[in-house]
């Protein structure tokens, strides 16, 4: 299980394709590049946010990396989660299923509305040993959601699809850049949402996994992820609720919402 919350705006300028990361590795040394000290210290903030998810997609849980800024002094610690990348992670050059697993756990944590929601992140690392999960995991995370693929190092792109139907007019989420109500969904770019799971994704020969092994898009194949969301993550027109996502209005669609938010003052 995981935690989003990174940024679109932070996955539109990551550039971890030229800060020197994909060469020299998630390691002490990778990370002590001028090349790496460049790209961070030009927006400290937001660097720092996209370094928390790469370390946590990449590193084991129970293992940290660490920067000191050269310019300002400031110790920055980030901490491992699910350890996709254990090559890279180790500091060996990004192998290119490394670099698609990543652009996927990257892909998978974007949330549009800058909001932190626990997921599922369902699939295999980087070496090809499944991410490991309970059936308690499952359960609680029982609303299937999204797959993610790409490959943001080669400017392959990054791509999302509904691995359940679209959402309805009365339906939102806070999710919304895996979960869609529609197809061809630009809303969380630099994610593209491109349809369905099950139009470019397979799970594998006997396909009872519960996560996809192998997309395809553009005539490229890509390793994936596959998360879930707790149903309470869907929020509907007239559950009495008027969440963020919902707008006043007379209708009963989510952008207006009359039995949850009211009508529009005039």
């Amino acid at each position: 299980m995981s935690t989003n919350g990174l940024s679109t705006n932070g996955l539109s300028t990551n550039g971890l394709s030229t800060n020197g990361l994909s060469t020299n590795g998630l390691s002490t040394n990778g990370l002590s590049t001028n090349g790496f000290a460049s790209w961070f210290d030009a927006s400290p903030s937001q660097r720092d946010m996209v370094m928390r998810y790469v370390v946590r997609c990449a590193v084991p849980s129970g293992q940290t990396r660490s920067y000191t800024s050269p310019t300002t002094g400031v110790t920055y610690a980030w901490d491992g989660g699910l350890g996709l990348l254990p090559g890279w992670s180790s500091g060996l050059p990004a192998t290119e299923t490394e670099q698609q697993v990543l652009t996927a756990c990257l892909a998978a944590h974007a949330n549009k509305f800058g909001v932190q929601i626990p997921i599922s992140v369902l699939g295999r690392d980087a070496a090809g040993a499944a991410v490991s999960y309970t059936s308690q995991e499952l359960a609680t995370y029982s609303e299937h959601e999204a797959c993610f693929f790409g490959n943001i190092f080669t400017g392959d792109g990054l791509f999302a699809a509904n691995d359940r139907a679209y959402l309805n007019s009365s339906e939102s989420t806070s999710r919304a850049c895996g979960l869609s109500s529609w197809d061809n969904n630009t809303d969380c770019l630099p994610v593209v949402h491109v349809g369905a799971c099950s139009d470019f994704c397979t799970k594998g020969s006997d396909g009872t996994r519960p996560y996809y092994t192998q997309c395809t898009y553009a005539g490229k194949t890509y390793q994936p992820l596959t998360t879930r969301i707790r149903p309470s993550e869907i929020f509907r027109c007239g559950d009495g609720v008027c969440q963020f996502t919902e707008h006043c209005g007379t209708g009963a669609t989510y952008d207006s919402c009359r039995a949850d938010c009211g009508t529009c003052p005039p």
